[in-house]
């Protein structure tokens, strides 16, 4: 699965700024919760804290269980929360091995019927004749019937209910194996929480991972319970209900004759084992369109893509990237797509980015719908991008799964890179990484840095809802990375063949894969296994010199990080001769074992400038052992460096030092005319044909960025000495941009007009998009201002599709004096183009509550009272509430009035989606890194959280950790 992240949201529309959003949009991450260890049978529940203490604290079970037996229970009860262990995994004694499931959907009512086959598991003998387990959310599913082989168990005796748990006695069970039937009823349109069965728009769906088939039916919800779903019927009013779909094959369809109600069912079979994470029912009156893939071997794949129906012509973009997923994977890894169908559902209110069920992925509107009107370019990079990455756990994800949530890097860090190199090889492998390090920089980085910060495999937790994070997503695609840096691309594909051979079918550990990776090479990786243990951001300091005489180049390498052993680290490296500026060593991966190592490269002829980490190899701080940055370094490698992310980075290093010189008063003549040599080389230089990378290498580090550079953030400070900055550059080279901007108008004008998303129309307007936000900054004097306006609304009136409509709405929503004028024009503009269309209606909230404007939050506030504002939708709380958070200045003014309004939001939403007020807390944790003032007014906020009553379990965790 891929959970909202903020580049879902709306950091990559933000050409402004090319920011990158707090970890409370979103993790690469944020999700559901489960409990796979079973550690507390009769009082834990489904994400290790007991509902009895939910009911204690008034939480979510201060909600009336729809089981009697539970709540009777839950009022005499009062427990701890539960922390879950990684150390303390068992497996289960016993296995549901095959389902049969009935779901009969009513108006108001849903009844589940479901048969399991139940099983001893051979291989946890010193656990059989235990009792079975089914986990289960009282506060969702009412036990109406339970029998096995046909016989009706008699409660408490048979089995008991408990907070979160249907425990049959082992001396019910029959062995080897049973059939247990249970029959209950859920209310899916009151389902606020969007986990399990519920209601979105006109059209029922499920989510299931972690903790959500709980909340559908009693079941033993662990990733390591892989059974074959055999038959799963769904029958639903045919009017209200024309498209019925479930995993797998559709063997059966028909209609129901009974009572002459107008019904109808599908019955739907998937052959292949799964967990119940992977479980998915759809119901809803949808359109769709079709088509077809022939796979390597020639089997025909049908292809469907469902949506409301006024999205159906959003949908082709996505069909073609299913279609290029599909043949990517074929080719580069050997791996062929298994069912002889392969749906997907776009739905509207969706807690993540997209769902990976097996054959039937479910996907928020944001990621799979996109025309002209909807989305911009970065919006179709993610399309793309997250079509592939569900489609490509098919395999890593699906056919070989993860046997406890401790292990979820295993799926999502693989997926994750290979989406990634996907993305790569559809456009530009050199921005796809430079995106990809922002992201992680600016995210990932300061998770580490705070009180969540874990491990890629966490060793505990109490909600699994918090560790859908950047650090298990994001850092651990690195940690991927890395082994495909050590062992070669050859050689990791080598490892993957084997990974798949050992385990297809199985549900695996971290471990299992490594094991795999380095049985396939020959290659010791125990060292490279700390990676997995150890939390936090390592730190690699490098020292250099170079001895003329031998002609040797002496390079000492520090690593220090929060394992009590060195890490395996692979330090990519080249070097490039001072006098010619010509490649002398090609890249070259040293493996930094020790905690400090000297490499030496012989034979040369002349002095070198290293080029060091090239590509990003490996997610570390790099940084000079004499604790100064060397401008002429960064100079001399931003003009000269082979490795476009290198020089990408030392144009990035330069403007930082240029703009913590401009925020601290100090001398900035040197870094100035550095900067001023590698902005107007940039520009000039006519080599350069990817536009993208030029965009890049013009525009400034972003505020979060830059405050990942600092150990006390100051947001404010920071963004006036950012802002200082690109005027400067802007003044200085105004007639050099407008000419480029000019330029590449008049070939935008010779298209006629024609929307194209290929690489150069994407790369043509990014760089477009950057040069208005120079031009635009130009605004001290009432001239100017107008100036600014009249360039922008041209720039709006004249674009083709929405990222230039973006890039010019973002300019104009934070021009103020006569400007003012020009702004609230463009405001009403935007909204009546975007009237009818959600994706672009939350565009018209983000860019209001991301405006740099001193009355920005009283903006915000009277926007949440908007008629189209609702909290109920996750996608328009966060594209308002959320990314309002990502306005550092504002949100972190030092009234604390930011942190107050943010407080209330979380509050507010936790009573109806504990994912959302989760996410939205994790904007406050970070106060240790802010001056005492504010530090103390966004922990007194936590504080305030701390105390509510009642509070959701996900909020309840990140609050206690954030106060610690």
């Amino acid at each position: 699965s891929l959970a909202f992240t903020a580049g879902a949201t709306a950091s990559n529309t933000f050409v402004r700024s090319f920011e990158t959003a707090p970890s409370c949009i979103g993790a690469a991450n944020s999700r559901r919760g489960d409990s796979s260890l079973h550690l507390f049978p009769m009082a834990s529940s489904s994400n290790g804290v007991c509902t009895a203490t939910k009911a204690a604290r008034g939480g979510a079970s201060a909600v009336v269980a729809l089981n009697h037996a539970v709540q009777a229970t839950a009022e005499k009860t009062t427990v701890t929360p539960v922390e879950n262990f990684r150390k303390d995994y068992t497996p289960p004694s016993n296995f549901v091995t095959s389902v049969e499931m009935d779901f009969n959907i009513r108006d108001g009512k849903t009844t589940v019927t479901s048969l399991l086959t139940v099983s001893t598991n051979p291989n946890a003998l010193q656990h059989q004749n235990q009792d079975l387990v089914l986990d289960g959310d009282e506060t969702s599913v009412s036990l109406l019937h339970l029998s096995i082989n046909e016989k009706d168990l008699v409660e408490g005796i048979d089995y008991e209910i408990f907070p979160g748990k249907l425990v049959i006695k082992a001396s019910t069970l029959t062995r080897p194996s049973c059939v247990v039937k249970t029959v209950v009823e859920i209310i899916p349109e009151e389902n606020t929480q969007l986990q399990g069965l519920y209601k979105s728009g006109s059209a029922y769906c499920t989510q299931c991972e972690a903790m959500g088939f709980r909340r559908i039916t009693y079941y033993p919800d662990r990733p390591d319970n892989m059974a074959t779903f055999q038959r799963v019927r769904i029958e639903a009013d045919k009017a209200s209900y024309t498209v019925l779909l479930s995993n797998g094959n559709l063997i059966e369809t028909g209609e129901v004759n009974e009572g002459g109600e107008g019904r109808h069912y599908s019955v739907w079979q998937d052959p292949f084992p799964k967990p119940s994470y992977l479980f998915c029912v759809v119901a809803g009156n949808l359109g769709s369109i079709r088509d077809t893939y022939i796979t390597s071997s020639g089997r025909k794949v049908q292809l469907e893509i469902f949506g409301e129906f006024d999205n159906v012509k959003k949908l082709d973009y996505a069909m073609t990237s299913l279609k290029k997923s599909m043949k990517w994977d074929e080719d580069t890894f050997g791996l062929e797509y298994d069912l002889d169908v392969y749906n997907i559902v776009a739905v509207a209110d969706f807690n993540m980015g997209a769902m990976e069920n097996k054959g039937l992925n479910v996907f928020n509107n944001a990621l799979v719908l996109a025309d002209p009107d909807s989305a911009t370019d970065q919006d179709y990079e993610r399309v793309e991008g997250v079509i592939g990455h569900e489609y490509f756990h098919n395999w890593t994800g699906n056919r070989v799964t993860c046997r406890d949530w401790f292990q979820l890097t295993l799926k999502e860090g693989l997926t994750v890179f290979r989406d990634q190199e996907f993305s790569g090889d559809m456009g530009s492998k050199a921005v796809k990484r430079i995106e990809t390090v922002k992201g992680l920089r600016g995210r990932q980085f300061a998770e580490d840095a705070g009180p969540m910060s874990h491990p890629v495999r966490p060793e505990s937790y109490i909600s699994m809802d918090n560790f859908y994070t950047a650090t298990v997503y994001s850092k651990g695609s690195e940690v991927i990375r890395m082994y495909n840096t050590l062992l070669t691309p050859a050689g990791f594909r080598k490892g993957m063949d084997l990974y798949f051979k050992r385990h297809d079918g199985s549900a695996v550990t971290c471990d299992d894969f490594r094991a795999a990776m380095a049985d396939a090479n020959g290659f010791d990786l125990e060292q490279f296994s700390l990676w997995y243990s150890t939390p936090g951001t390592p730190t690699v300091t490098y020292s250099y010199s170079y001895d003329a005489k031998a002609g040797k180049f002496i390079l000492t390498l520090t690593q220090k990080s929060k394992s009590a052993e060195p890490l395996h680290i692979p330090i990519s490296t080249g070097l490039i001769e001072k006098a010619t500026g010509k490649e002398v060593v090609p890249t070259t991966v040293l493996n930094l074992k020790q905690e400090s190592q000297t490499f030496t490269f012989d034979g040369l002829n002349g002095d070198v400038v290293p080029s060091i980490l090239r590509d990003f190899s490996a997610p570390i701080k790099l940084l000079p052992a004499s604790g100064k940055e060397d401008e002429s370094l960064f100079a001399f490698l931003a003009a000269h460096d082979t490795d476009g992310f290198n020089k990408w980075e030392s144009g990035q290093k330069l403007y930082t030092s240029f703009i913590f010189k401009t925020m601290r008063g100090e001398q900035i003549d040197q870094a100035e005319a550095f900067v001023y040599e590698a902005f107007g080389r940039t520009l000039a230089d006519e080599t350069v044909t990817d536009y993208s990378i030029k965009a890049y290498a013009l525009a400034l580090p972003s505020e979060s960025g830059l405050f990942e550079e600092l150990d006390v953030i100051d947001p404010t400070a920071v963004r006036v000495a950012r802002k200082k900055v690109k005027k400067m550059i802007a003044r200085k080279f105004q007639r050099d941009i407008r000419a480029m901007y000019d330029h590449l108008t008049s070939d935008m004008e010779a298209d006629n007009g024609e929307f194209k998303v290929d690489a150069v129309a994407r790369g043509r307007r990014a760089l477009r998009n950057v040069l208005l936000d120079y031009l635009c900054s130009i605004s001290d004097t009432a001239e100017e201002q107008n100036a600014a306006a009249d360039l922008a609304l041209g720039h709006y009136n004249s674009a083709s599709g929405l990222t230039d409509k973006m890039a010019a709405f973002q300019c104009l929503a934070s021009m103020s004096g006569v400007a003012a004028t020009a702004r609230d024009e463009v405001i009403d503009k935007f909204y009546e183009f975007a009237k009818g269309n959600a994706l672009a209606v939350d565009k018209w909230f983000m860019t209001q509550a991301i405006a740099d404007l001193p009355d920005v939050l009283d903006r915000v506030k009277a926007l949440a009272s908007h008629p189209d504002f609702t909290m109920k939708n996750p996608n328009r709380f966060r594209s308002l509430i959320s990314v309002f958070t990502m306005n550092s200045a504002p949100f972190h003014q030092e009234t604390g009035e930011g942190y107050l309004f943010i407080g209330q939001k979380i509050a507010e939403v936790d009573k109806l989606n504990p994912q959302l007020s989760s996410r939205l807390a994790s904007s406050l944790i970070q106060w240790r890194r802010y001056d005492s003032n504010r530090a103390s007014l966004m922990k007194a906020e936590l504080q305030k959280l701390a105390t509510m009553k009642p509070i959701s379990d996900d909020l309840f965790e990140i609050v206690t950790k954030g106060l610690k």
